[in-house]
């Protein structure tokens, strides 16, 4: 018998035995690992408390969240001057208070009132209209006492060790190691939240996304230990909408985008983090088609800015819930 065709048989005999014992694994996962065990599962979750209903990040906007059944507020922390730990997305103040200032080189006293109207970021044709009653820069702290039980999902906006500390020592000082899910794109602060706190979850860096879809692609997901108890992705067809599509937009950048979102939103990926206990929250969806595909693409649960649209959504999909 030829050699070469004696090694050719071998050669598929292994990949044949890989690509079955990787669909295997991948099936049935917690054969190899033990579940996660959160004990928060959020369904809807309000978008800087709801960020195209009320001005985002404020007392307001949370308090109608609460109002109108929310899950799980997602947040942004900064850090003042004099060490306060803020709600506010953005470093600087431009887009929401109207003032080119930095919040990490103002004392908290010092912080001005947001403007009366805010540029929504996930609906750009659109700004929110808020009152004169609350457009006060929110603490930490008053979240976490205001809302003791309920689930917050913390965005750290800054490469900051004192922020994580600070961040870590009131998550501790309100006993709110199991309600808390914190993180951000990088890597590197990811891993600085969990060696500041390992009893507090954490959700996938952008790194750690793309690893976990090369993983996939490649098989060798099922056989890889996962840290991160939370996925949390966009939805890249947002990004077609026509109001986000400025009159540069490429047909090769709508091409990657589209490309992107098959490679990311599957279902499959989905169901087997589920089985290993890892939840997967989808950002940032504000109408009942992309709520739909999220869900049905095995979607834990939805970030909205519109709090009332995604409950009336769920109410009249009681299959979702």
């Amino acid at each position: 018998m030829d050699n070469n065709f004696v090694v050719l048989m071998a050669i598929l005999a292994v990949i044949g035995s890989y690509i079955i014992t990787s669909v295997f694994f991948f099936k049935f996962p917690n054969i190899l690992h033990n579940k996660k065990k959160p004990k928060i599962h959020c369904r809807h979750i309000s978008h800087r408390g709801g960020a195209g209903e009320n001005l985002e990040n404020t007392i307001a906007a949370f308090d109608h969240a609460v109002k109108v059944g929310t899950d799980m507020l997602e947040i942004d922390l900064q850090l003042t001057k004099d060490g306060v730990v803020v709600v506010s997305h953005d470093p600087n103040l431009l887009r929401t208070a109207g003032v080119s200032s930095n919040i990490s080189d103002l004392n908290y006293d010092e912080l001005p009132l947001l403007k009366t109207e805010i540029p929504i970021d996930f609906d750009p044709c659109n700004v929110c209209r808020g009152s004169d009653d609350d457009r006060r820069i929110p603490r930490l702290s008053e979240l976490f006492e205001r809302y003791p039980r309920l689930p917050i999902n913390i965005d750290l906006k800054s490469h900051n060790p004192l922020l994580i500390q600070k961040v870590s020592d009131l998550i501790c000082e309100y006993q709110r190691e199991d309600l808390v899910v914190w993180g951000n794109f990088s890597d590197d602060v990811v891993r600085q939240c969990h060696k500041q706190n390992p009893a507090v979850a954490t959700f996938f860096s952008s790194k750690a996304v793309i690893m976990l879809v090369l993983f996939m692609y490649s098989g060798l997901l099922p056989f890889v230990p996962l840290r991160n108890d939370f996925l949390e992705i966009c939805l890249p067809s947002v990004f077609l909408r026509k109001d986000f599509q400025g009159s540069k937009t490429t047909r090769s950048v709508r091409f990657v985008v589209w490309a992107l979102d098959k490679l990311l939103i599957r279902r499959a990926l989905f169901v087997h983090l589920k089985k290993r206990g890892i939840q997967t929250y989808i950002w940032v969806l504000n109408n009942e088609e992309e709520y739909a595909r999220a869900f049905a693409a095995g979607a834990t649960g939805v970030m909205t800015d519109y709090p009332t649209k995604l409950r009336n959504f769920l109410d009249a999909n009681p299959q979702l819930t």
